[in-house]
């Protein structure tokens, strides 16, 4: 608790930027950790034309409005197109800004102070982290808050509660529509055991696969997400007896272990092979740790400590920052 309180104070008064290619997965992240940091971050995107974009990670950082001096205190940087800035960033600074990338940067390590990569990508050195799961923005007060926001939308829902957390189609696995038809008569399985379902589907779900999925839940205890309001999911992780999450994104699921509550993963048809073999081995971590087993069709109940990468990357930062901070030049 001390080391998380001491985390949350680290970048408080500093200047810090959150650079990113404006990828919602890579600025959740991104931004989770400068929270944990207590930081409120200024958010800077990139968009490099060719060639600079083809050259990334390796080439030079192309000009770009809004990356200019006064540099900041802390950058925090993710994806590949942010790798050429951190890296003229931290050279224009002579330095000074505390350089920080999270995954990894297909570069040498050592070009930067600090980076996180999942434990999956199997990158070492002396400044690199790895844990098993990603950093996030949420929050046990997040989680209730958003739970409150939302009860009244599950209220006539029996226990336990679902929580089902839809992926879809990416480079690694595919959610066709017969994956779509097993998904659905799988959950509408649990309705008869009596669970009630809250069903949040994503942009990659497909409308088709969503609508089949719907059509399999309909008469039954279930709310599906249609998309036409505020987006539930926090609410329904926070409101959730249990999660049900497909396997096609590591950020899902990593937030659904943040819970404590059993989840289930529901394992995809693998599109291509090399892609899915780094999701293999990040699934096989997450199983044997105790906080996610394959979804059987059933439900279980187990108990196991939340995963949160989350405030241990916040801390391991915090400690490197007061250590520059302490060595730096007083006056």
């Amino acid at each position: 608790m001390t080391e998380n309180r001491h985390a949350g104070e680290a970048a408080r008064d500093l200047r810090v930027w959150v650079l990113t290619n404006g990828m919602a997965g890579f600025e959740t992240q991104a931004i989770g950790i400068a929270e944990a940091l207590g930081a409120t971050p200024e958010v800077k995107r990139v968009s490099p034309p060719p060639p600079w974009k083809w050259l990334a990670p390796h080439g030079p950082a192309a000009p770009q409005a809004g990356i200019a001096p006064p540099w900041p205190d802390l950058l925090i940087a993710s994806g590949r197109q942010s790798i050429p800035y951190a890296r003229m960033i931290r050279q224009r600074s002579g330095g000074r800004t505390f350089t920080v990338v999270l995954q990894d940067p297909r570069v040498d390590p050592a070009q930067f102070d600090f980076v996180w990569a999942p434990a999956h990508d199997r990158l070492e050195g002396p400044n690199v982290l790895s844990t098993p799961v990603s950093p996030h923005r949420l929050t046990r007060e997040r989680l209730a808050a958003e739970a409150a926001r939302f009860a009244p939308q599950v209220a006539h829902l029996p226990h336990p509660r679902v929580a089902v957390l839809l992926g879809g189609t990416n480079a690694a696995y595919r959610l066709d529509e017969a994956a779509a038809a097993r998904i659905g008569a799988q959950l509408a399985a649990l309705t008869e055991e009596g669970a009630g379902l809250m069903v949040t589907p994503s942009r990659r779900t497909g409308a088709a696969q969503t609508e089949t999925i719907r059509k399999a839940l309909t008469g039954k205890p279930a709310v599906v997400r249609d998309g036409t309001n505020d987006n539930p999911y926090f609410g329904f992780l926070g409101l959730a007896d249990a999660v049900v999450v497909t396997c096609d994104s590591v950020n899902m699921v990593g937030e659904a272990t943040f819970t404590g509550k059993p989840v289930f993963v529901i394992e995809l048809e693998a599109s291509r092979e090399g892609k899915a073999r780094k999701f293999r081995r990040f699934l096989d971590s997450i199983y044997a740790c105790g906080a996610a087993r394959a979804f059987a069709g059933r439900l279980e109940s187990w108990e196991y400590t939340p995963l949160n990468a989350t405030d241990e990357i916040a801390e391991a930062i915090a400690v490197r920052l007061r250590n520059r901070m302490a060595l730096a030049p007083k006056g």
